[in-house]
Formats: C-alpha cells, sequence, structure tokens
C-alpha cells in the first residue's frame, strides 16, 4: 500500500512538495485552511472575479499564474481538501475540522507548509477600528476587490510595507503616506547581500517607483507616536516622530501595520518539533535540517513556515522537504536535483539576511511604549499589565506572564502579541529575550465552534 503523505498549506511551498510526491507516483493529502490554492502571496481571487494577474500580482503574475496552473493540473492527482482547519497534530496523526465535518487522518509523512503571518509591534491607538496588519489590507484587496479605507496609511518596515502600498496604488486606492522606521543608511549597509539576487533586489526598487510616480510621501526612519481616534468614529490620523526629531501627522481613516513577518509555527509545536532561538531574527524557529526535517521522525517543515525567506525560497524549499520525505519512505527521486535545490537556497537565505539589516525588527520600540497601551488586543492586556506581572509577580518568562495576566489567551493565539509582549516582559526584567522563553502551542490551534464537539461528528481516516 503506498505512503500517505500530507502537506499541510497550498502555498508555494505546498504546491511544489505536493508537485514532486505526484511526480513520484505519490498521492498526497493537501490540506488548506483558504478556500482556493496560492497562500497569502498568491491568493487567488473568487470565483466570478475577472482582475488580471497583473492587476492582482503586478512583478508576480507570472509566478502567481505558474504556480496556480501547476496546482490545477494536480488537481486529479491530490486529494485537496480546502477550508479545512488543522487544529491538532499528533503522532501520524492530524485532526481537522471542515464546516460541521471532524476527522482525523493517519500519515506517514507529514509535510508542514504553515507560512508566515504579520509581525506586529503596537502603538498606542492600534486598538480603534480602522487599524489593520499588512496582510490583513492585502487579503482585502486580493479576495474582497476593496480597501480597507479611503484614506490609508501604511506604517512599519520590511518588502510588504512597499508590496502592498504598491497593491494598492495600483487598484486606485489613495495611499496618504508610507511611514518606515528603517533608514535609507540601513539599506545601503545591506546592499552586498541584497545583490545575491539582483533580480529581487530590482522588483523592490521598481514598487519605490511606483509610490513615487503616484506621488506617495514615503516617510523613512520614523518612530511611531500614536495612532488617533475615536471608539465612535475609527482611525482619524497617525502621529510619528521623524528622523530629525520633528512632529508629523498624516490625516487618515485607516491604518496597515508591518515589520516583516514571522514564521507561522504553532503547528509544528503541535507535531513535537523543537525549537531554536534566533538572535539575529529575535525569533524562535522550529529545528530542522537543510533539507526540511524536524526531529520528529516524518515531519518536515518547509516554506516560510520554518523560516522567512520568500516566496521564491518556498517554492525551492518546499520541493525539497518532498524530497526528503520521498528518500526516507524509500521512494525513488532524483538526489542530484536535492542537492541543486539546497545550493540554490543558500542565495536566499542571504537575501534574507540582507532584508533583516535593511529593515530591522525594532525592538527597542517595546521599552518605549507608554504603560496604557493595549499590546494583547485580544484581551485588552496592557504594557503596564505585563510590567506588573513582572515586577509585582516575579512572571520573568512569557507562559508565567501568560497565566497571572492572559496575554496571549484570546483568539490570535498570541500570533499578534506574542513577540512584542515578549520584547516589553524582557525589557522590564532586564533579562536576554531568549530567557523570557516563547508562548507554548496548544489545541486548538485557532477557535472551534462549541456546538460541533469532536466526539458528535468523528470521522476517522485511517
Amino acid at each position: 500500500m503506498a505512503a500517505t503523505v500530507i502537506v499541510i498549506g497550498a502555498g508555494p511551498a505546498g504546491v511544489r512538495a505536493a508537485q514532486a510526491l505526484v511526480q513520484a507516483g505519490l498521492r498526497p493529502v493537501v490540506i488548506d485552511e483558504g478556500r482556493r490554492d496560492g497562500g497569502q502571496i498568491y491568493r487567488r481571487q473568487p470565483e466570478g472575479f475577472t482582475r488580471t494577474y497583473e492587476t492582482l500580482y503586478g512583478s508576480e503574475a507570472e509566478r502567481a499564474r505558474a504556480l496556480h496552473g501547476d496546482f490545477d493540473a494536480l488537481r486529479a492527482r491530490i486529494d485537496y481538501v480546502p477550508e479545512t482547519l488543522v487544529w491538532n497534530i499528533e503522532p501520524n496523526a492530524v485532526h481537522v475540522v471542515s464546516g460541521t465535518r471532524y476527522r482525523k487522518i493517519a500519515f506517514d509523512g507529514l509535510i508542514i507548509c504553515s507560512g508566515a503571518t504579520d509581525r506586529l509591534m503596537p502603538v498606542p491607538g492600534w486598538h480603534h477600528a480602522g487599524t489593520y496588519s499588512l496582510g490583513g489590507a492585502q487579503v482585502a484587496l486580493k479576495s474582497q476587490g476593496c480597501a480597507i479605507g479611503s484614506r490609508v496609511v501604511m506604517m512599519g518596515t520590511g518588502p510588504l510595507l512597499y508590496l502592498v502600498a504598491a497593491q494598492y496604488v495600483k487598484a486606485g486606492a489613495k495611499v496618504s503616506a508610507v511611514l518606515d522606521t528603517s533608514t535609507f543608511v540601513q539599506r545601503v549597509r545591506a546592499l552586498p547581500q541584497l545583490l545575491a539576487i539582483p533580480s529581487t533586489l530590482k522588483k523592490g526598487i521598481a514598487l519605490m517607483s511606483v509610490l513615487k510616480r503616484a506621488g506617495v510621501p514615503i516617510h523613512r526612519g520614523i518612530t511611531p507616536v500614536s495612532i488617533e481616534g475615536t471608539p465612535e468614529h475609527g482611525v482619524q490620523s497617525v502621529r510619528v516622530t521623524q528622523a530629525n526629531g520633528s512632529m508629523f501627522e498624516v490625516e487618515c481613516d485607516a491604518v496597515a501595520l508591518g515589520y516583516h513577518l514571522r514564521s507561522e509555527t504553532q503547528l509544528a509545536d503541535l507535531a513535537g518539533c523543537e525549537f531554536h532561538f534566533d538572535r539575529a531574527l529575535h525569533q524562535w524557529l522550529p529545528i530542522a535540517d537543510e533539507d526540511g526535517r524536524s526531529h520528529i521522525k516524518g515531519v518536515y517543515v518547509a516554506g516560510d513556515g520554518a523560516r522567512v525567506r520568500g516566496a521564491d525560497a518556498a517554492e525551492h524549499a518546499g520541493r525539497l522537504a518532498a524530497l526528503a520525505a520521498l528518500n526516507d519512505l524509500g521512494v525513488a527521486h532524483d538526489a542530484a536535483e536535492a542537492r541543486k535545490l539546497r545550493v540554490q537556497l543558500t542565495r536566499f537565505t542571504r537575501f534574507a539576511a540582507g532584508l533583516r539589516t535593511a529593515f530591522p525588527w525594532p525592538a527597542r520600540f517595546a521599552a518605549a511604549l507608554p504603560d496604557e497601551t493595549i499590546v494583547c488586543r485580544c484581551e485588552a492586556i496592557t504594557a503596564g499589565e505585563l510590567r506588573r506581572v513582572v515586577n509585582e509577580m516575579g512572571a520573568k518568562e512569557a507562559n508565567r506572564a501568560k497565566a497571572f495576566s492572559r496575554v496571549g489567551m484570546g483568539r490570535c493565539q498570541g500570533r499578534f502579541c506574542a513577540h512584542a509582549g515578549a520584547e516589553v516582559i524582557a525589557a522590564e526584567a532586564r533579562v536576554p529575550l531568549e530567557a523570557v522563553g516563547r508562548l507554548r502551542g496548544q489545541a486548538p490551534v485557532k477557535p472551534l465552534p462549541m456546538a460541533l464537539a469532536p466526539h458528535k461528528d468523528m470521522e476517522t481516516s485511517e
């Protein structure tokens, strides 16, 4: 009987992993939380929408078209399970829910291609209606064909900041300003590493040109001060300190925030993968070898869910993880291709290091947050409350602070607040960030309806 390999995610890494498995004669199960394939970066528009690839994806139109076309060609040779949440993982089986149907699906191999989500640093007033993540603003544009506001400010740093701003401009939306915390000097310093992939660097420069031609003001080296607004009317303006120390305020009715991306690692955690702290990234990441093997037999991590290196790298990593799974299952595969993929990925790793230098995570902002600033939006936990549990209860570790304050206990399970919360704790406790640790993953990774208790409608595929 053929081995059962499950691929979680149908973004760039997941599609290429499934493609490699099919080419080797297997019929993988591809589980996707989205309605259609493509992941976040190549998210497909709903059926019936007629926007062109060039309008939706800009310079990435051809890559998006190729990925979608290749996935369509795979559909008859895979078991595709869209709009389905993997909410728990146990040894050799995943638990999923789709609509009213719960299932447990056994596997011989599991390739986790969970992608990445926005990395966020709180700012006073970010709880006002009209404040979105950059990824959320992008989803609104791609999936709903609408902007998040009529006068939008993009604030943060990283390539996604400029990509989303350019996409909004091309769609005809009004971008009032792009406010970047990184500086021109940091980008110059990163240039030698960014030249590892000249074509990608060129695309980034092209995005800047789109904004300049549209007359969008770009302010670099800023420090966020506040998002001004009211409960009745939501966001009304953004206030920042400019690089020269002067105060600057721009009126708007919506803000998109983001500081590059963070790997979505909760499923890897539930699968039992070990983690290590990456000091350069200020992030905890699953431990895997260069092919994507975790220390758990039969479990692999690939793409941005293992390390954020971009969509092109994710395609390579997804295929490489599938080849590793085939090797471990004793299925014939092209070993020479695996060696070639490893070499190619080293260029993307170097480029990603350049992006860290050009667009650094502003960890210093956490220590300066006013006490009344909400850090955990789900539970309305402020920076002052986190500092209180550090000083009055000795909670210098993430999970202990969670127990005392409820930070990270809400709907997002720490996706929005965990990184910034840990920075606040580390700064107040005067300990290294890695000493704070990370919030432990728990099932379910996202909320499940109480009315759909698993024991009432459980199907098992063994």
